[in-house]
C-alpha cells in the first residue's frame, strides 16, 4: 500500500512541477520553483519503485499464499515511474522555455 501511496504522490507532484514551470517560464522563476517540485517528486518516484520491488519480493517469498499486494506493488511501481519521467520531461520543458523567453 505504501508503495501505491508513494507513486500517486509522485505523479502529483510532478503536476506542480509542470504547473509552476509552464507557468513560471516567462518570468524566468518557472525553472526555480519547478526544480525544487522535481526533488520531491523524484525521491517520491524512486520511493514508489523501491517499495513496490519489495512488496512484490516479500509476496513472492510468503511460501503460505496468505500475503496478498501484488497489485499494490505492481501499481506503485508503474506510478512511480510515471511520475519520475514526467517530472523530468517537466522540469526539462522548464529549463527550455525559460531559456528561450
Amino acid at each position: 500500500m505504501s508503495a501505491l501511496i508513494a507513486g500517486i504522490g509522485s505523479i502529483l507532484v510532478s503536476g506542480a512541477v509542470w504547473c509552476f514551470g509552464l507557468a513560471g517560464s516567462s518570468q524566468d522563476w518557472g525553472a526555480l520553483v519547478g526544480g525544487a517540485f522535481f526533488v520531491l517528486a523524484v525521491l517520491l518516484g524512486l520511493a514508489g519503485v523501491g517499495l513496490g520491488i519489495m512488496g512484490l519480493r516479500n509476496v513472492k517469498r510468503d511460501l503460505t499464499r496468505v500475503t496478498t499486494g501484488t497489485g499494490y506493488a505492481i501499481t506503485g511501481l508503474v506510478c512511480g515511474g510515471i511520475g519520475v519521467i514526467s517530472a523530468v520531461l517537466g522540469l526539462v520543458t522548464a529549463i527550455l522555455l525559460s531559456q528561450s523567453a
